[in-house]
């Protein structure tokens, strides 16, 4: 008989610039993801391998791109993730541990920490993205809106963010699918909106970005949008 692997049970809270798992974690693979990620126990501590070394205490901070699996499956806890162009990592860490596994009063605090600032046109080019629908946002049109050069604008983001416009980009989408899917569209529907090239492909970025498989793990969670 096959082991039937643990899955993420729950509510997803998800924000523009961040999103929150609250529920019974799941089992995870390694993988790395463009937001930071924090590990909140709801009680004792949560583990995790992270670059391949055994972190664990009662708050884990993972930056932003570091390969890592959490091994605490089943366990209760909360599970932030946070873009890493609005959140300054200190700041969100002192939050984190400060509040601890209170969901609403994590989510409360999150909308009054302050945002990173970002120089005008940088900051017009990501307020594009994160307005991104179901039409196509080439990076040419983006350095447009932002009055800049494709080559100017992929030096500002990987010299002022750390990251590229496409995975930017890529990113924003699959935060799109992933409410789409989770207010009840189907993996394909979800995907073609979102600009993916199929189902497959979705669930791909999904186990690269998260480790898991949404086709299982989606059904077990809910969504609830802030702002």
């Amino acid at each position: 008989m096959q082991h039937l692997q643990p899955h993420w049970h729950g509510t997803l809270w998800l924000a523009p610039d961040h999103c929150l798992i609250a529920g019974q974690a799941g089992h995870t693979g390694s993988h790395a993801h463009y937001p930071h990620q924090v590990l909140i126990a709801r009680s004792g501590e949560v583990e995790a391998l992270v670059d391949g070394k055994a972190e664990r205490g009662p708050v884990l901070l993972i930056e932003s791109g570091r390969e890592h699996a959490i091994l605490t499956a089943e366990q209760s806890l909360l599970s932030l993730y946070a873009e890493p162009l609005a959140f300054e990592l200190p700041l969100l860490r002192k939050v984190c541990e400060g509040v601890g596994a209170d969901v609403e009063g994590l989510v409360a605090a999150l909308s009054r920490l302050p945002r990173r600032t970002l120089q005008p046109r940088l900051a017009k080019a990501v307020q594009r993205i994160r307005e991104l629908d179901a039409d196509a946002l080439p990076a040419a049109e983006l350095a447009s809106a932002a009055a800049l050069s494709l080559s100017q604008l992929e030096r500002l983001f990987s010299g002022e963010l750390g990251v590229s416009v496409r995975r930017l980009v890529l990113w924003q989408r699959l935060r799109l699918a992933l409410q789409l899917a989770l207010s009840g569209h189907s993996l394909t529907s979800a995907a073609a909106t979102a600009g993916f090239a199929d189902s497959a492909h979705l669930s791909r970025t999904i186990r690269r970005h998260f480790g898991i498989r949404g086709d299982h793990t989606l059904r077990h969670l809910q969504l609830r949008v802030i702002g």
